[in-house]
């Protein structure tokens, strides 16, 4: 009896993004701990997926206010937008196959940078896996619908008081200690779900 060959190793492109433009802010270290999350997760499974990450801060794209001509839904290739922003963003977007989006919740709503960010592209977006993190004083259940829908965990008053500032919060993915660490098992199930759609 012959052993079977190995399956194929499939590689992804997963893009990690950080929401936040605000100044101070804690997105990005809330991103960071979400991205090594999935790392350690990704890495620790028997798997023959392998994953490339691009991780995208909203704050330094330095997108403008939505400004193309074209109807995104229309536009089928990067060549077709008017301005070179916007066909840098395609680009970036269309070479990646799922989403990690990581947004704080503002007045029940996603930041508009984000939301900007969005709003450039559509058959980029099309299609591909996505998985939401969201936060906030209040929660982030609100902002995590928010971008459902443009897509189609409550903190204490102590982080709250702390991310307003800016402070770090000493968020540690690899502990099982520490605020957020209660989170690890939905951050790592929602991924888990993620990457068994692009099966």
């Amino acid at each position: 009896m012959t052993a079977s060959p190995p399956a194929p190793s499939k590689s992804f492109r997963i893009g990690i993004i950080c929401g936040s433009q605000r100044k101070p802010r804690v997105g990005d270290q809330i991103t960071d701990f979400v991205h090594e999350i999935i790392k350690l997760h990704s890495s620790s499974i028997n798997n023959t997926a392998t994953f490339d990450f691009d991780y995208i801060d909203i704050e330094t794209l330095s997108l403008p206010f939505y400004d193309e001509p074209g109807i995104p839904s229309k536009i089928t290739s990067p060549e077709e937008y008017a301005h070179e922003h916007t066909r840098t963003w395609s680009r970036r977007v269309a070479a990646l196959d799922a989403f990690v989006f990581v947004t704080p919740q503002y007045n029940w709503g996603i930041p508009a940078g984000l939301k900007n960010a969005i709003d450039f592209l559509y058959n980029e977006w099309k299609g591909k896996p996505a998985m939401i993190i969201s936060y906030g004083g209040h929660g982030g259940d609100k902002a995590a619908s928010s971008l459902k829908l443009c897509l189609g965990g409550t903190e204490c008053r102590e982080v709250l008081y702390k991310a307003a500032r800016g402070e770090q919060l000493k968020l540690e993915a690899a502990k099982n200690d520490g605020i957020w660490s209660s989170e690890r098992k939905r951050i790592t199930g929602a991924w888990d779900e993620m990457v068994a759609l692009q099966k």
